[in-house]
C-alpha cells in the first residue's frame, strides 16, 4: 500500500508565517502541470507496483489548479497505478478560490475530500498573517463545497498569535465548530527564520507569546473541540467519527508514498528522496532531486515519533520484535521519567502521551530517541 502526493507550489499571496516552498510566478502553472505528468510517468517505478489508498494536492495552494488539471492528474495516476482501493482524494484549497462555478465544477471530479486553509475566524488575525480571505469568505466556501456535495470538509486553525488569546481565540474555533466540518488541524503558530514573520521578530516587531499562553491557548482549542465531538487523534488533528485524514494518518503510520512536483518528497521504505528543483527550472524539465537512506536507528526513531504524535502510542512488542529485546528495555528504561511526570502512560506493551501533553510531545519524543 501507499499513497500519492502532488505539490502545488503557488500562491498568489505568501503569508508571513509560512516556511513551505513556494513561489508568487502563477503564470508558470501550465507548465508546471506538464511536467507533473512526465514526472509521474517517469517515476512511476519508485512505488514498485504498489496499490494507492489516497491522494493528496497540497501546496502551496493547489486551488490555483483548474478542477481539470487537478482531474487531469488523477486520471493519470490511475492509468499507471491500481486505484481500486483509494477512498480519499483531498484538495488543499484557499477559501477566496471557493467560487460557486470552482465548486461545482470540483463537485464533478474525484476528488471527495476538501482541506481549507482558514487559519482564523477573526479578519484582524486574517490581515496579520496576510491571508487573501475573510472570515466570512471562508464561511461561504464551505457552504458552497455543501451545496456541491462535498461531505468531508477540514479547516486549518492557527493558534498561538500574540495578542489573539481568550475570547478572541474561542470565538474563532466556535466558529469553526459552528460549521460542522468533519476535521478540524490546529496549529501553534511558528516563528521560521526565513518567513516575513522571522523578520519581524528580530525586528521586535513581533513577539512570540510565552510557554504559558501556549499552554493556555492549546488546551483552549483542545477542550472546545473535544465537548464538540471532535476526536483529538494526532498532536494537530481532530476529527469526528471515522473521519479521520487517512492521507495523513498513513505518513504517521510510515506508509510509502510518491511525491511530485517541486519541493514534494517520497518515501520507499529505506528510501527518502526530495525534489530540490525551483518551480522554474521544472518547468522547463529540469527534475534534480537529492536523497538519503534510512538506518536501522533511522527507522526507529522515526516509529517513536510519528506513534507518539498519535494517540495510541508505540507497541513496545512491535519494538522488541522488529528491533530487539534490548531496545524495549531502553525506551522503557528512558520512560520511566516521563511517566512520572505524567506526560506518557504506560498500558501493558503501549505507551502514549495524554492529549492534555500533546504540547510536550517533541521533548517527550526526543528523550526516548535510539
Amino acid at each position: 500500500m501507499a499513497t500519492l502526493y502532488f505539490h502545488v507550489p503557488f500562491c498568489k499571496r505568501i503569508c508571513t508565517y509560512c516556511d513551505f516552498y513556494k513561489v508568487g510566478a502563477v503564470a508558470l502553472i501550465p507548465k508546471v502541470v506538464e511536467q507533473m505528468h512526465a514526472e509521474l510517468e517517469r517515476r512511476a517505478p519508485y512505488l514498485k507496483e504498489r496499490s494507492l489508498t489516497s491522494i493528496y494536492f497540497g501546496g502551496g495552494t493547489p486551488s490555483l489548479l483548474s478542477p481539470e488539471q487537478v482531474e487531469g492528474l488523477i486520471t493519470h495516476a490511475r492509468q499507471l497505478f491500481d486505484c481500486t482501493q483509494v477512498s480519499e482524494i483531498t484538495l488543499e484549497a484557499n477559501p477566496d478560490d471557493i467560487t460557486a462555478e470552482y465548486a461545482a465544477k470540483l463537485g464533478s471530479t474525484s476528488v471527495n475530500r476538501v482541506s481549507l486553509g482558514v487559519q482564523s475566524f477573526d479578519d484582524r488575525v486574517l490581515r496579520f498573517m496576510n491571508r487573501r480571505h475573510t472570515a466570512d469568505e471562508a464561511e461561504a466556501a464551505v457552504s458552497r463545497l455543501r451545496k456541491a456535495g462535498c461531505d468531508n470538509i477540514s479547516v486549518d486553525i492557527i493558534f498561538g498569535v500574540a495578542g489573539f488569546g481568550d475570547k478572541w481565540l474561542a470565538q474563532s474555533v466556535a466558529r469553526a465548530i459552528e460549521l460542522g466540518v468533519e476535521h478540524i488541524s490546529a496549529y501553534h503558530l511558528t516563528v521560521e527564520e526565513h518567513t516575513k514573520l522571522g523578520v519581524m521578530a528580530r525586528r521586535g516587531e513581533y513577539i512570540p507569546v510565552s510557554e504559558e499562553r501556549s499552554e493556555s491557548d492549546y488546551l483552549l482549542v483542545e477542550s472546545m473541540l473535544t465537548e464538540a465531538g471532535y476526536e483529538h487523534y494526532e498532536v494537530s488533528n481532530y476529527a469526528l467519527k471515522g473521519c479521520r485524514a487517512k492521507h495523513n494518518s498513513a505518513y504517521w503510520a510510515g506508509v510509502e508514498y510518491l511525491g511530485i512536483g517541486p519541493g514534494a518528497h517520497s518515501f520507499s521504505g529505506d528510501d527518502r528522496r526530495w525534489c530540490i528543483s525551483t518551480a522554474k527550472e521544472y518547468a522547463e524539465g529540469d527534475m534534480r532531486f537529492e536523497g538519503e537512506t534510512l538506518t536501522r536507528k533511522d527507522h526507529l526513531n522515526e516509529y517513536i515519533m510519528t506513534s507518539l504524535r498519535r494517540v495510541e502510542g508505540i507497541d513496545l512488542a512491535y519494538i522488541a520484535r522488529d528491533y530487539g529485546e534490548a531496545q524495549r528495555h531502553r525506551v522503557e528504561q528512558a520512560a520511566k521519567v516521563c511517566i512520572e511526570c505524567k506526560t506518557l502512560v504506560q498500558h501493558q506493551d503501549t505507551l502514549a502521551i495524554p492529549t492534555s501533553s500533546f504540547m510536550l510531545s517533541d521533548a517527550v519524543i526526543e528523550s526516548l530517541f535510539a
